[in-house]
């Protein structure tokens, strides 16, 4: 056996009993990947964070005297829009957070005081149409539930139950400081990012540059941009598109004299951050609401929303984000299953422009290999021939 057998040999049984080690010790090599993610989510969070904030900062730099030369303007142009932005989305959830919160409350309450009165309509209406099946009119009949000793039990469950929904209160501080500690930890790694991102940049350009050759640094840049290009196109037409949708909402809702118009609008345009789904859950929400005033109202408003979402799926949103990712409406539905099942709601928000960004790439590659092989391309005609210049010179001398 010569050498280089030799070595191939050695190299299949180290890969075999690699393989056979990581699948012998997959939930310790698993518990240790996840101790990583998890050291490591501040930081990630932190990363989207800067992300979203930038989108905010890139906005105010625009318009913060952008034709100034003075070495103060341009000192204070990163930290002065940079503390604009974080203000506009602190009193972006503030704002939403005094609409949404004290209605769903009020909403609740409400529900709790009136649900005696639709039992007892139930009750009544059951009794009257089971005339025929005496034994079941007799048992409904008789059914009868003290509804304050439910709401006292529902309380006591969820003070102190036996299933441990709230079994250990420093438990539930812990997680709460943890919780707490990351999003701090997060918002400064964040913070930090956007103050020194022209450095960050001019330094992972000087890595590319040293380290990897000219094509695959082009290569890395080009994924790069495109990575960048399409997450912002989404995030802006997606913020955009649930304006527009949550302000019509609220538009149409008065024109209906709706109860909860402003509440129920500025729920829908939230939800409609989440692609497809959102609109189920913005309609869920408001329908519920409106049904502790009014149910036929509830009817009016899901009839109303199912046409404005219809006009939205239609008009608003090709032209606001589907234009500006570019990816047909079978993978944007793909992406949310598959990103809400991985992920939850944030799987669903970063799933269907990870997926656009991976349909551009493919795209673009399948185009390349076609002008390679000119698979596509219509084979060029064949020009006419010239005319015999000497037959012609004949046919005038005769």
């Amino acid at each position: 056996m010569d050498k280089k057998e030799l070595k191939k040999y050695l190299i299949i049984g180290a890969v075999a009993v690699g393989v056979m080690v990581v699948i012998k010790n997959l939930t310790y090599i698993g518990s240790f990947i996840s101790l990583i993610f998890t050291a490591l989510s501040p930081l990630v969070i932190g990363c989207a964070i800067a992300f979203v904030f930038n989108i905010f900062l890139s906005f105010c730099e625009r318009y913060y005297f952008p034709k100034s030369r003075k070495k103060f303007v341009i000192y204070t142009r990163r930290p002065v829009c940079l503390v604009f932005a974080i203000c506009i989305v602190i009193l972006g959830i503030f704002l939403i957070t005094k609409l949404v919160v004290p209605e769903i409350i009020e909403s609740c309450k409400v529900l709790y005081n009136t649900i005696p009165d639709i039992a007892d309509k139930i009750k009544d209406w059951a009794v009257k149409n089971s005339g025929n099946i005496p034994d079941i009119q007799k048992k409904i009949s008789e059914l009868d539930m003290d509804w304050a000793s439910v709401a006292e039990n529902i309380a006591k469950f969820l003070t102190s139950g036996a299933t441990g929904i709230i079994s250990s209160v420093a438990g539930i501080i812990g997680s709460f400081t943890l919780s707490i500690t990351k999003i701090v930890v997060a918002v400064v790694f964040a913070v930090y990012i956007l103050l020194c991102k022209d450095g960050i940049k001019t330094g992972l350009s000087r890595i590319k540059n040293a380290y990897l050759n000219k094509k695959t640094a082009d290569k890395i840049q080009h994924i790069f941009d495109v990575t960048n290009k399409t997450f912002k196109s989404f995030f802006v037409g997606q913020f955009t598109e649930a304006v527009i949708l949550g302000v019509l909402c609220v538009i149409g809702m008065l024109i209906l004299r709706l109860p909860y118009a402003v509440m129920t609008g500025t729920v829908v345009g939230v939800t409609a951050l989440v692609p497809i789904v959102g609109a189920f859950i913005g309609a869920f929400v408001g329908a519920f609401m409106i049904l502790t005033v009014n149910p036929m109202q509830a009817v009016i408003f899901i009839i109303f929303l199912i046409i404005l979402q219809q006009i939205e799926e239609n008009f608003i949103y090709p032209r606001v984000v589907g234009s500006s990712i570019g990816l047909p409406g079978i993978w944007v539905l793909a992406a949310v299953t598959v990103g809400g099942s991985v992920s939850g709601i944030m799987g669903m928000l970063l799933g269907v422009p990870t997926v656009a960004v991976i349909y551009k790439l493919a795209c673009e590659s399948l185009e390349k290999k076609e002008a390679e092989k000119r698979i596509g391309v219509p084979s060029p005609k064949p020009e006419p021939p010239e005319p015999d210049k000497n037959k012609s010179q004949n046919k005038g001398r005769k």
